[in-house]
């Protein structure tokens, strides 16, 4: 496993042509960036990042998710034409810059009923994930749907019932999003095993507040170790809000403690 830092951790500090350049200085070898708006969603702006970041290299692209995401499942031709158009935008971006995958939440459960999935039409999920998978696939971008309390995946079972229908989807876990769930993460690791591409972590201190990894009361070494047990080997990405934080040398601290652990573990590579 290797620790990575999200360009999110630096949103409303710093636009991503800054925010990689601050990352490559920190030392901090990989990172995900999340491109926040439709004027990044060109391939010029992928290119720029791709010669800003130096030798970072960059695991995963995320976007703005209600900017297009929900759009692609819409049954209105021509709002779910415009989504893809858009989405093929941010795809030319992320394949100038070198991203592996794309962290993906779906569909928006705004409404209170449709958190229970009482209503979920797996079928028809699934056909609009794999249309979005292979859409994405052309531009080198395989789609990792994120567990995520307020969308898509917002509870144990769903991806083994989209898996159905999209058998080559992957999964992001975060670590944040399954606590807000309510279910515990064991649920998660269990149907995600040998699908999970990476993982976004933050901590939680004793307040409940949301902090840097480090500076709160999660067990890491619990979570590597089970990671590791679902066969996992992939980047492990600090994802953070940008008052967890004062100085942005405190993003490299966090990725060096999670650094130690893994090596403590014989985990890190």
């Amino acid at each position: 496993m290797r620790t990575g830092i999200s360009t999110a951790s630096l949103f409303m500090r710093q636009y991503n042509e800054d925010a990689v350049q601050t990352i490559n200085r920190l030392g901090v070898k990989t990172c995900e960036i999340f491109l926040e708006t439709f004027s990044e969603y060109t391939r010029a702006y992928g290119e720029l990042l791709n010669e800003r970041k130096g030798d970072l290299s960059v695991n995963s692209v995320h976007l703005f998710t209600t900017n297009l995401e929900p759009q692609l499942f819409s049954e209105n031709e021509r709002t779910r034409k415009d989504a893809f158009y858009f989405l093929g935008e941010a795809m030319n971006a992320a394949n100038a810059f070198g991203a592996k995958y794309y962290t993906f939440h779906g569909t928006a459960r705004y409404k209170k009923n449709s958190r229970s999935g009482l209503n979920d039409n797996f079928p028809k999920i699934g056909a609009a994930l794999e249309a979005t998978r292979q859409f994405c696939e052309k531009y080198g971008v395989a789609l990792s749907l994120e567990t995520v309390e307020w969308s898509t995946y917002n509870r144990p079972g769903v991806f083994k019932e989209l898996l159905k229908y999209c058998p080559r989807l992957f999964a992001t876990f975060d670590i944040k999003q399954t606590r807000i769930s309510g279910y515990p993460e064991s649920e998660y690791l269990k149907e995600t095993a040998g699908h999970i591409s990476h993982v976004h972590v933050s901590d939680i201190d004793s307040c409940g507040k949301t902090c840097l990894p480090g500076r709160g009361t999660y067990n890491f070494e619990d979570l590597f170790r089970r990671l590791a047990d679902t066969g996992f080997n992939g980047a492990v990405m600090i994802e953070a809000y940008k008052d967890d934080y004062e100085n942005v040398e405190e993003l490299k601290t966090a990725a060096l403690y999670l650094e130690e652990i893994l090596y403590k573990l014989n985990l890190n590579g």
